[in-house]
């Protein structure tokens, strides 16, 4: 059994804590992510299918190490074969914290010349080519060593090459929609859908499509890896028959259409009924249902504009139009949200591309 670390994004550790207990492993919740034990398999299980991780990493050993020949004899001992291939480029990541060897270049000197010394050759470092990721975490003098198996950044689903302004990384809509509390069977709506993002990892959820699908991942590229693993994971991966009823809406028609490129790559647009209309003229289709929904924060586009009048026809919409209906919105400024006149229970502080934001989640 090896030790993983998937990776998320401050805030969504209990997010992710569950979906990785959903895929029947135990998981140990910690700042900025999730620890669990498993095998290969399990690794690659857990990048296919979680929706809320950055990237899966494998603790590939800890040790103390207070001066620099210590680190490289002890970094020289781990088992680097296993993960890199004689010739292949090494991109090692440090981050130093409170320890005596903290210039992160001279820390990434050694433990490359302790892969080299390893492998019995140099190792060239950085590149962007059949490339390998190392993390080395130096925390008061401990050192933390961890193999990447994910390759590029978890969020990046492939679908979403058409975006608009201030686009949702996909990770933090899977995270909006896990938190809503939906149950996959109750209509759900998004009536500032933008490129789409929140819909479309919807539409992947309820029809149980992973969202690494599409994807291959680092540990796939290593020395000792199964390269056919994949495929059957990849087949046990269903689509529901029953599909929920998922809308879409925007008033800006540029970004419908681009939210419909995009699902299509994705392959759900067969699951999402996009539609061109404000936030005044949604129809909800069912007494109750569940609106996940990032509104306009008034930073990036639509600076100097006062969007009170908008946070309170959320408000207004809510209540005349979605009575029984769940909302989890994201904010930015929570003067916006009292705006609305709703009570509600704000999540925690999330990053939005440099933006401080929270989920804030209706009450009753």
């Amino acid at each position: 059994m090896e030790t993983f670390f998937a990776v998320c994004q401050p805030g969504l550790e209990s997010v992710l804590s569950n979906e990785i207990a959903g895929l029947g492993l135990a998981a140990n919740q910690t700042e900025g992510g999730v620890e669990f034990k498993g095998t290969i398999t399990d690794a690659l299980r857990a990048n296919l299918y979680l929706r809320t991780a950055s990237r899966v990493l494998l603790r590939l050993g800890s040790f103390s190490a207070s001066g620099f020949p210590e680190l490289r004899r002890k970094a020289g001992r781990l088992p680097w074969g296993r993960f890199i291939r004689p010739g292949q480029r090494v991109d090692i990541r440090v981050t130093c914290r409170k320890s005596r060897l903290y210039h992160s270049g001279a820390v990434a000197e050694r433990v490359s010349g302790a892969i080299g010394d390893q492998l019995g050759q140099a190792v060239s470092v950085g590149g962007t080519e059949n490339e390998q990721a190392a993390f080395v975490r130096l925390l008061r003098n401990l050192c933390t060593i961890s193999i990447d198996t994910s390759g590029e950044p978890l969020h990046r689903r492939g679908y979403r090459q058409a975006v608009v302004k201030a686009p949702l990384r996909e990770t933090l809509a899977a995270a909006m929609v896990l938190a809503s509390g939906w149950d996959r069977k109750s209509p759900f709506m998004d009536p500032f859908c933008g490129s789409g993002t929140i819909a479309i990892e919807a539409a992947l959820l309820a029809a149980q499509l992973p969202p690494g699908k599409d994807r291959a991942f680092a540990l796939m590229n290593w020395p000792d890896s199964d390269s056919g693993a994949l495929e059957p994971i990849r087949k046990d991966a269903k689509n529901t028959e029953q599909m929920p009823l998922i809308l879409a809406s925007d008033r800006d028609a540029g970004a419908i259409q681009r939210a419909k490129e995009n699902a299509e790559r994705a392959g759900v647009a067969d699951y999402i009924q996009f539609s061109c209309r404000s936030l005044s003229a949604i129809e909800p289709p069912a007494e109750s249902g569940v609106i996940v929904t990032n509104p306009p924060y008034g930073v990036r586009i639509s600076t100097g504009k006062d969007l009170r009048d908008l946070y309170a026809a959320i408000g207004n919409v809510m209540r005349k139009q979605c009575t029984g209906w769940q909302f989890v919105l994201l904010v930015q400024d929570e003067n916006l949200m009292r705006s609305t006149g709703l009570d509600y229970e704000p999540g925690p502080w999330l990053d939005n591309g440099g933006i401080k934001v929270r989920m804030a989640k209706r009450l009753g």
